[in-house]
């Protein structure tokens, strides 16, 4: 559906806008789920414009999952090699963390140019926009000195930023976020992590392998604190074995930066020094430049809200981050798929099929913290299941009790965790820790899903030897 020439029209913003172009679509930001909700509504036919501050991609594969991952692929062989001695002979390892860095630079992220997502859109008859894009009306956004009217809607995948703590002494110093622990070509000796959630566990351990001395400080009582305590406790035990020195229960109090490198005063009264520091606090929407008044949504929410359809209003959708529902590539691809069907079907392209489609469903939301060892997780903890009211039965199995576990040795650290809900016998949440958590996350994912009854799971054949069989002796403890 092609653009429409110039017209003037109304807003609250101004007197008199000029819209540059009419569209069917206008997506502002193009991050993972901006990225794929735009070039599928343009393949299918629509005419889209995509507006992108950053690069077309956003964080993910730039200076999140990808980048990171590699580095985690690097430092985990690391690890394995020095685990030959102790299970068959004698291996000496030199770390060179410059193949990591030359392989995020040259083949992950192109020099961090993004001129192949930008090809990927445009050649689907997408209009691509470098800028800020914001809403200025129904229908409306503006980018720069262009004001675009979307027929259809408008979809909003402007992501999240680094959260900043305000801790005297920070604002000013050259401290990292993500972006620069990703963008790094050279390692330093030392590196105080502030956050001991996902970001800072899985750059500490990488970093600690590479040879730099880590200091992590968690202000809560454990780190990777939205997971189980057992969890907490693996990884923790990890990270220490790794070199790492982990406080919790303490803050930064203050921070000195004299040019050379940091002091990190805490308020237990230990201090931290490094040549670097590293903030991963967390992660928070910025709404209250995105013109959210201008269409009858509030600028000083924590995230734009949805409906299980994606829609945040009127006209509008939104995905990824910004919704509230973590910060995970995955939700982003999920939510996108339910937007684009729910905007194709306005737009009439699926016939006249409105009010129909797929809806959003977070009950077995997976997620996986990549450390060594890997935390997959789905559904619900122990504890908000019983916060929930539910009748809770838990299931804990190490993994080096499993046949696997005992042939896998050096390296075995992890367990399979379920929580069921007794009442309906079935599984509402579970956590899988171990050499391929993450892996092993997909059967009790399907579970949790499709809300498989217990027995039924007792019931299964389980391959041998694996560490999914452990799953099989977690189920049967469920049922005693």
């Amino acid at each position: 559906m092609a653009e429409q020439e110039r017209t003037h029209v109304q807003t609250d913003e101004t007197a008199t806008t000029e819209v540059t172009a009419e569209v069917d679509v206008v997506v502002v930001g193009l991050g993972v789920g901006g990225e794929e909700t735009a070039n599928r509504l343009a393949a299918a036919g629509l005419s889209v414009v995509g507006i992108e501050r950053d690069l077309v991609g956003g964080e993910c594969p730039f200076w999140g999952c990808v980048p990171s991952k590699i580095m985690i692929r690097a430092a985990n062989a690391l690890a394995e090699a020095r685990r030959v001695d102790q299970l068959a002979g004698q291996a000496r390892v030199e770390p060179d963390f410059s193949i990591v860095a030359k392989r995020i630079r040259e083949e992950a992220t192109a020099g961090w140019t993004d001129d192949a997502g930008v090809e990927r859109f445009t050649s689907r008859g997408g209009r691509f926009v470098r800028g800020s894009g914001r809403l200025v009306g129904p229908g409306l956004v503006r980018v720069g000195d262009e004001t675009f009217r979307a027929r259809v809607g408008v979809v909003l995948g402007t992501g999240t930023t680094p959260v900043i703590p305000p801790v005297p002494g920070l604002a000013g110093t050259p401290y990292w976020t993500n972006r620069e622990a990703m963008e790094l070509s050279e390692l330093p000796g030392s590196v105080v992590i502030l956050g001991g959630g996902a970001i800072g566990a899985e750059v500490a351990q990488v970093l600690a392998r590479f040879g730099v001395r880590i200091g992590m400080v968690e202000a809560g009582e454990r780190i990777l604190a939205q997971e189980e305590p057992e969890s907490s406790e693996r990884v923790a035990a990890a990270l220490r074995a790794d070199g790492v020195t982990v406080h919790t229960g303490a803050r930064a109090e203050r921070v000195e930066h004299d040019g050379s490198g940091f002091t990190v005063h805490l308020t237990d009264g230990d201090q931290l020094r490094g040549e670097r520091l590293l903030v991963a606090t967390g992660r928070r929407a910025v709404l209250d430049t995105l013109g959210l008044e201008t269409v009858g949504l509030d600028p000083t929410a924590r995230f734009v809200a949805t409906d299980d359809r994606m829609r945040a209003g009127d006209g509008i959708w939104a995905v990824g981050d910004l919704t509230g529902h973590g910060a995970f590539t995955h939700v982003a691809m999920y939510q996108a798929g339910i937007a684009i069907d729910d905007i194709l079907r306005r737009a009439g392209v699926l016939g006249d099929t409105a009010g129909e489609g797929p809806r959003a469903d977070y009950r077995a939301l997976p997620r996986v913290t990549f450390t060594d060892p890997e935390v997959g997780a789905v559904g619900l903890t122990e504890r908000q299941a019983r916060d929930r009211g539910l009748n809770v039965r838990t299931a804990f199995t190490p993994l080096s009790e499993s046949s696997r576990g005992w042939i896998h040795q050096v390296g075995d650290e992890g367990f399979i965790k379920l929580v069921a809900d007794a009442d309906r016998g079935v599984l509402v949440g579970a956590t899988s820790a171990g050499p391929v958590g993450g892996e092993v996350l997909s059967a009790l994912a399907v579970a949790v899903h499709a809300e498989v009854p217990v027995t039924t799971l007792a019931r299964m054949i389980y391959a041998y030897p694996t560490f999914h069989r452990a799953i099989e002796t977690a189920v049967r403890e469920l049922l005693q």
